[in-house]
């Protein structure tokens, strides 16, 4: 994917002699400096040799601020990212494309975009002389640890005379933006919950499975099939109908994903939050991709990216390329919520669409795990994974569990009670081996209450 910038346009001359007097460089201003001393000794000294050379010093800075000032140069510039969607600490390629539209060759050209602190230095390039008519390309690359949306540009271009006594900076309003999603790992092709891999995957039921009798027919719109006509309709309305398209029942999931401040401790790249987000991320691709209808939740009871949580009901491959393109997009600018209970999303759970739903939770107290533990789905597998903030903070000696890790056991259990298939996230773990184990006959075994079997994987 990539995106151009519409392009900028730089102004033919810096209005002001004021402006071009204040791009004097260090040497420029040493020479006017230099020259006016030499004329102020010329004069006590009475030396009419030393009045000359300060007027040469003093000439020099002056001619070139007046010779550049000007100068019409008429440059333009365009940027093009290259994608400009990438993962977190993946790399962008940007492109920068200079063109002098005037009719006269420019002198030294350095350009500087910029970029935001998190992506490092400034990139700065210096361009030799660019005939009338003529192209200069340039290139650098950015990557950024962190998710998020960040702007590159507006583009900078500094003129200079062949003394480097004078430079002038003229601005580009066009930038764009990079945006930096979170990290998707490649996941098992298993069911969570303990199903059979290739059990309820999402393949197209139709609807009508009674007969073409009972078919519900509509009116005929420009453009259809005439082989869809359904010609017993027609003579019964005397207008032509046709046959509906199938509809297609999908299989439904709920990702829900946890975004309280108060349950996660720490920031940046690896924090317990961004592992959520990215596991959450990792999850509804990879369940669109194996043709289901995702909806990713948050404790606020809002579901992204907008509020009909359309991101997974795709009907082609097309669709769900667009539904993960958003949902990631939306994941790229999530940030902690202020709630401090799950209630929201509970109530959004209530009476809804049975299905799959995985959870990535933070720190639960006794009452939110006990909520929690009520959102499980009458039919269908719910799987929770649990990051302990207290383990990511100051890990547990091997062998000495501590309260803290007590008390997410006990967590555990109670959504394992429930029948919910739950697991720990200890710093480090791969969502990958968790997913397995999800989808294997030890996790179907921790919602049954079974061995703690699943934790010790999960800690793995």
């Amino acid at each position: 994917m990539s995106s151009a910038a519409p392009h900028g346009r730089a102004p033919g001359r810096v209005r002001g002699l004021g402006a071009a007097f204040a791009g004097l460089t260090t040497r420029g201003r040493s020479f006017l400096a230099a020259g006016v001393a030499a004329a102020a000794c010329s004069y006590v000294l009475g030396q009419e040799d030393l009045l000359r050379v300060g007027l040469l010093l003093a000439l020099l800075p002056v001619v070139c601020v007046l010779v550049l000032h000007r100068t019409r140069h008429r440059v333009t510039a365009g940027r093009r990212l290259t994608p400009g969607r990438v993962s977190a600490s993946g790399e962008a390629r940007v492109s920068l494309r200079v063109e002098n539209v005037s009719r006269l060759p420019t002198g030294l050209l350095m350009l500087q975009d910029r970029v935001p602190y998190v992506m490092g230095p400034r990139p700065r390039f210096v361009l030799d002389r660019m005939e009338p008519g003529g192209r200069r390309e340039v290139s650098y690359r950015v990557r950024s640890p962190q998710r998020g949306r960040y702007p590159l540009g507006p583009l900078q271009l500094r003129l200079t005379d062949p003394f480097g006594m004078c430079e002038l900076t003229r601005g580009f309003s066009a930038y764009d933006t990079l945006t930096v999603v979170p990290r998707v790992d490649p996941l098992p092709p298993l069911r969570p919950g303990g199903q059979a891999p290739g059990h309820g995957d999402g393949s197209l039921r139709s609807l009508a499975l009674a007969g073409e009798d009972d078919v519900i027919p509509r009116g005929y719109r420009h453009g259809d099939d005439l082989r869809r006509v359904h010609w017993r309709s027609t003579a019964r309305h005397g207008e032509l109908m046709v046959r509906r398209e199938e509809q297609p029942r999908r299989a439904h999931c709920t990702v829900l994903l946890d975004t309280r401040g108060i349950a996660y401790e720490g920031a940046g790249p690896d924090s317990p939050f961004e592992w959520a987000v990215s596991g959450a991320a990792s999850a509804a691709v990879h369940l669109l991709e194996r043709g289901f209808s995702v909806r990713l939740l948050t404790d606020t009871g809002s579901s992204m990216p907008g509020p009909d949580g359309t991101a997974g009901h795709s009907g082609s491959a097309h669709d769900a390329a667009e539904a993960r393109g958003l949902l990631l997009d939306a994941l790229a600018v999530l940030d902690h919520s202020e709630g401090d209970g799950l209630a929201a999303a509970y109530e959004a759970l209530r009476g809804g669409d049975e299905g799959l739903l995985i959870a990535f939770l933070g720190e639960l107290d006794e009452h939110q795990a006990a909520v929690a533990a009520r959102m499980r789905p009458r039919s269908g597998a719910a799987v929770a994974f649990v990051l302990d903030p207290g383990s990511w903070a100051a890990p547990a000696e091997p062998g000495r569990p501590g309260a803290a890790w007590q008390d997410a056991e006990e967590r555990l259990r109670v959504l394992r009670e429930a029948g919910w298939t739950a697991l720990a996230v200890a710093p480090g773990a791969a969502l990958a081996d968790l997913w397995r184990l999800a989808g294997s006959p030890a996790g179907e075994r921790t919602a049954a209450g079974g061995p703690a079997g699943g934790t010790t994987g999960g800690r793995a």
